[in-house]
């Protein structure tokens, strides 16, 4: 199948064209701001490059989460926007393995991080074979906590790992291994994976039926949370 998965669910903004599981091309580029107008350049880019109409393509994969609410909210809805004017099938998936998945057969466990500031991570277990297995699943908590739950040599990737890398070496010790840098962020092209995934498995969905992964409330719905309690 031709598909398109985009992730914009951290500061890197990822797009991937693939054909029947063999990737065509990928745009990847780690900004901080402009995020819908690159998003959109990229999937132009990719697909002029290809020499392909979107109409063309046979469905979309979008990490649905956690990560950065403003970056997911806009990755979303652009795939909404794309296959409601196509009426194209949605496969989500999961931001986190989605990272876990730049390290296929791995000998260990990999631990995806991601910074979810006020010193806390968003983070998982996974058994990574053809796609990631969860062994613990996807969680926000601080990394002390997190920590304590893992027994045995681990592999942590991701910027959560780079910013806590001296806690979790106080911790594990020589039970923590680190992926190489290569391998620190979120490509669509890991997604695409577990994009295509979830197609062979039924789980594709109509664009409103999307919704973002976030974990943990937003900022927005603490307030109207305080708000509402007497």
């Amino acid at each position: 199948m031709k598909l398109l998965t985009i992730d914009t669910s951290t500061n890197t903004c990822s797009v991937a064209l693939s054909c029947d599981g063999r990737l065509v091309g990928e745009y990847l580029l780690e900004m901080q701001r402009t995020l819908s107008e690159r998003l959109l350049a990229g999937v132009e880019l990719l697909l002029e490059g290809a020499g392909m109409d979107v109409k063309e393509l046979d469905g979309f994969g979008v990490a649905l989460g956690p990560g950065s609410f403003t970056g997911l909210r806009i990755g979303i809805a652009t795939v909404k926007g794309l296959a409601l004017s196509t009426g194209k099938p949605v496969a989500g998936f999961s931001s986190l393995a989605m990272l876990a998945q730049n390290l296929p057969w791995a000998e260990f466990p990999v631990c995806p991080m991601f910074d979810a500031r006020k010193k806390e991570i968003y983070t998982a277990l996974y058994r990574c074979c053809e796609v990631p297995k969860p062994v613990i699943p996807d969680c926000v908590l601080s990394p002390e906590l997190f920590l304590d739950r893992l027994d045995g040599p681990v592999i942590f990737v991701g910027d959560g790992a780079i910013r806590y890398r001296e806690i979790i070496e106080s911790r594990l010790g020589d039970r923590a291994l680190f992926a190489p840098a290569s391998a620190t962020q979120p490509r669509a092209s890991a997604g695409a994976v577990l994009a295509e995934a979830g197609f062979a498995r039924g789980r594709a969905v109509l664009p409103g039926a999307l919704a973002p992964l976030y974990i943990r409330p937003s900022e927005a719905e603490l307030a109207r949370l305080q708000r509402e309690t007497p």
